[in-house]
């Protein structure tokens, strides 16, 4: 049985990488070995994470001096300005998620372990649009944050 809230795939035409490259060359900037490296990491897999977990990802690679722990930040920076990279301000720390190649969706937030839950809602997408047209309001987007405390936590006794 298919989750109703699950997230839809969304089809893209290039790699993140190329996207990327895409959106430096347009801006007159070079797709370095370092730029790379960190779009590779952060794309490699999808979930929510802070600059220092990245460059806990990158820590070998920051080490032997193939990454800098700056590029990490103005790549981040520049992610999120192409588009690719959603940048979130979640209990006094910024965390980011992929935005391409990912469907709109919202999140459930665990404020006892930070742990975020991702999910659409078609009933909830048609709510946001028939109050629009009530108050003739153009969307350019939404997000949603429910806050709460997640099972796992509840099952320890945290709050």
């Amino acid at each position: 049985m298919a989750d109703e809230f699950s997230l839809p795939t969304v089809p893209v035409q290039v790699t993140p990488l190329e996207r990327f490259t895409q959106f430096l060359q347009r801006r007159g900037k070079r797709v370095t070995d370092q730029r790379r490296l960190i779009v590779e990491q952060v794309f490699s897999h999808h979930d929510h994470f802070d600059a220092d977990e990245l460059m806990g990802h990158l820590a070998e690679l920051i080490a032997m001096r193939k990454v800098s722990r700056p590029t990490v930040y103005r790549t981040l920076s520049e992610l999120v300005e192409a588009g690719m990279l959603r940048k979130m301000a979640l209990e006094g720390r910024s965390v980011y998620e992929h935005e391409f190649g990912y469907p709109r969706h919202d999140h459930l937030y665990c404020q006892v372990c930070n742990t975020l839950i991702e999910f659409h809602s078609d009933a909830l997408e048609r709510i946001c649009g028939k109050v629009a047209r009530q108050h003739d309001f153009e969307v350019l987007g939404h997000r949603m944050f429910v806050m709460g405390v997640c099972r796992e936590c509840r099952r320890r006794g945290e709050k």
